[in-house]
């Protein structure tokens, strides 16, 4: 009589094992998702395909455990890309209005089919859980019951000597029922397969008609197993030539979820039989392995790689500036390392890489609020500055409408024009409008001032066209031999009496009336010397505004001192070098000429101490 008790006990904990080492390797097999990066829309499409996932007749829940993780680190990113859009829009709704008061924001469809999703996920997840409770259950009771059936036809059988195969078609049948009845909750199930095998082995044990029975049938289970080794055999072989995949993996796990089902077969061979699967099994598992150990090298490479560009981003945080084309071009640069990270593709270790991936984007987000801090003080300056322009505009307003245009109003428009300039820029959406308020302002200003100029203008023209007549008569005069005083204060008194000319005409015919009117003088014969140089004076002094007379009397003095001071030094040379010149050959002729030089250089001295005395009598 053969005892399977032990040797089912044993089989089974070895498959019990390889079950949760298989189980390990399916949750290994998740890769990583980098939420920082996804958009709305990814977010959606992720929550679609967990939700196929969870409705799947395959969905165990492992699965759901899995789904459970996506859902809970998905939510804070989803939350965090509302948050942000709400954000966005209160600014640009305060920048608008200039209060929050009616602001409302509404979320778009993207967000309410992720919420929806969200909720129909969990809906799913609830409901196996609580079926899957319900099946534990009843599948304990059914499993009870048929333990108990099994008892009692073993019991019956045991005492039943005159039909002793009466009992095999409902042994077969408790036995299918139990193969088909599902999982039960832990920790029963070890019990309640050990009391089932022990029954079986009870009901093989004592009942030695069916010992050939028995033996057929194991011979079929042993036929069976085989088959099944051979099929994990094969996948091992398969794995030489080709890498392991996913679907490989769960095939070789659905062979041996199939072989832990079958009854056993010869101990002997049985054994035989386990000790391939085990060594093919273990050949799927070191594949996987060393599949998983080549996969945290490069989930280890693609971290580090985000690693330096996080570590370059990092000081951008601490970039401080008052220039906004240098926040531009740090702005450009974070861009770039932003653009680097996001085609980094790949993803990093679990842990790790959620870690570094949270401090990525919080820093870039730290840089941008700190960017946005600058833009929210200069927005601040620039409304300081449009509270200044205005301020200015308002200036020139009132200048205008006072209708005065005066020298010292022309200074304060002059004035306020240089302070504007000085002032920084306006929010871009004033800009044109101050400036065009300021300018209209000035420019109305000036044009009624030039209007006003013009009549003015053309009076000095006028006095201008006088005054040239008066230079023509003059320099005429001067060429007459009746020239005469009289006469000449004549033209003075007249031109005297004849206003203003325009400035840029100004020096040329006051140049011109004091040389024709010296030039008069000079050519007026019964005057002394002195009188001339009198004369000449007054022409100069009456010729020019009171401030220009007195600088003009001043500057003839210089010159005159000058002149005087060059014609005593020539005399003094000459003087000193006379008596060489009667030594040489010639001498008595260079002598007499040096002699005239001498007397005309006297009488000018004579004539400008004469001019000096008249010129320090008029100062």
């Amino acid at each position: 009589m053969i005892n399977d008790g032990a040797e089912l006990s044993e089989s089974e904990q070895l498959t019990q094992a390889s079950v949760e080492a298989m189980e390990e390797l399916e949750v290994a097999d998740e890769q990583v998702v980098d939420y920082g990066q996804l958009s709305k829309k990814d977010f959606v499409s992720l929550l679609e395909n967990q939700l196929a996932s969870a409705k799947s007749e395959n969905a165990k829940p492992a699965d759901f455990k899995r789904t459970d993780e996506v859902l809970k680190e998905a939510k804070v990113y989803f939350d965090q890309l509302k948050k942000t859009e709400r954000e966005e829009a209160l600014k640009k709704y305060l920048a608008e209005n200039e209060s929050e008061d009616g602001f409302e924001f509404k979320l778009d469809e993207l967000t309410a089919q992720f919420e929806a999703l969200y909720r129909q996920i969990k809906d799913v997840k609830n409901h196996y859980f609580q079926d899957l409770e319900k099946s534990k259950d009843k599948n304990f009771a059914l499993k009870t019951q048929l333990l108990q059936r099994l008892r009692e036809l073993v019991e019956n059988d045991e005492s039943n000597t005159t039909n002793p195969g009466s009992s095999w078609q409902e042994f077969k049948k408790i036995q299918d029922e139990w193969k088909a009845a599902g999982n039960i909750a832990s920790p029963h199930n070890s019990t309640l397969w050990a009391t089932f095998h022990a029954l079986i082995d009870r009901y093989y044990s004592n009942r030695n008609i069916y010992y050939e029975l028995k033996e057929l049938d194991r011979k079929k289970n042993l036929q069976q197993k085989t088959e099944l080794v051979e099929k994990v055999e094969a996948l091992a072989k398969s794995l030489e030539s080709n890498s392991l995949s996913k679907a490989i993996l769960e095939e070789a796990n659905a062979y041996f979820d199939e072989y832990k089902h079958i009854g056993p077969g010869p101990k002997a061979e049985q054994e035989v039989l386990w000790q391939r699967l085990k060594l093919a099994l273990d050949a799927v598992h070191d594949a996987r392995r060393a599949q998983a150990d080549a996969q945290k090298q490069v989930l280890a490479q693609n971290y580090e790689a985000k690693s330096k560009i996080y570590e370059t981003l990092v000081p951008y945080t601490a970039f401080t500036s008052s220039s906004i084309n240098e926040w531009n071009e740090k702005t450009k640069e974070v861009v770039a390392l932003q653009e680097q990270w996001v085609n980094a593709k790949g993803q990093m270790l679990r842990e790790e890489g959620r870690e570094l991936s949270k401090k990525f984007w919080a820093t870039l987000k730290s840089f941008f609020h700190n960017k946005g801090e600058f833009f929210r003080q200069l927005e601040a300056k620039r409304e300081q500055n449009l509270k200044l322009k205005t301020e200015l505009c308002e200036a020139v307003e009132v200048i205008l409408e006072s209708g005065e245009d005066s020298s010292a109003n022309t200074d304060k428009v002059i004035s306020l024009q240089k302070q504007w300039k000085q002032i920084g820029q306006v929010p871009e959406k004033f800009k044109d409008t101050i400036f065009d308020r300021f300018k209209k302002a000035c420019d109305a200003y000036f044009n009624r001032k030039r209007a006003k100029n013009s009549e003015i203008e053309r009076e000095f023209n006028e006095n201008l066209a006088l005054k040239q007549a008066i230079c023509e008569k003059i320099e005429a005069g001067a060429k007459v031999e009746d020239a005469n005083l009289k006469e000449l204060n004549s033209f003075k008194s007249e031109w005297s009496s004849i206003g203003f000319v325009p400035k840029k005409d100004m020096q040329a015919i006051n140049k011109r009336y004091i040389d024709a009117v010296n030039a008069y003088v000079s050519a007026i014969g019964k005057l002394s010397s002195k009188e001339r140089g009198q004369a000449i004076i007054e022409n100069d002094s009456a010729s020019s505004t009171e401030g220009d007379s007195s600088r003009n009397l001043q500057r003839k003095e210089t010159d005159i001192r000058r002149r005087m001071t060059q014609i005593e030094n020539d005399l003094t040379i000459w003087q000193n070098n006379i008596e060489f010149f009667g030594r040489s050959k010639n001498g008595e002729k260079v002598r007499a000429e040096f002699e005239k030089k001498i007397a005309i250089a006297k009488k000018q001295l004579v004539d400008l101490k004469q001019q000096l005395k008249i010129v320090r009598e008029a100062l």
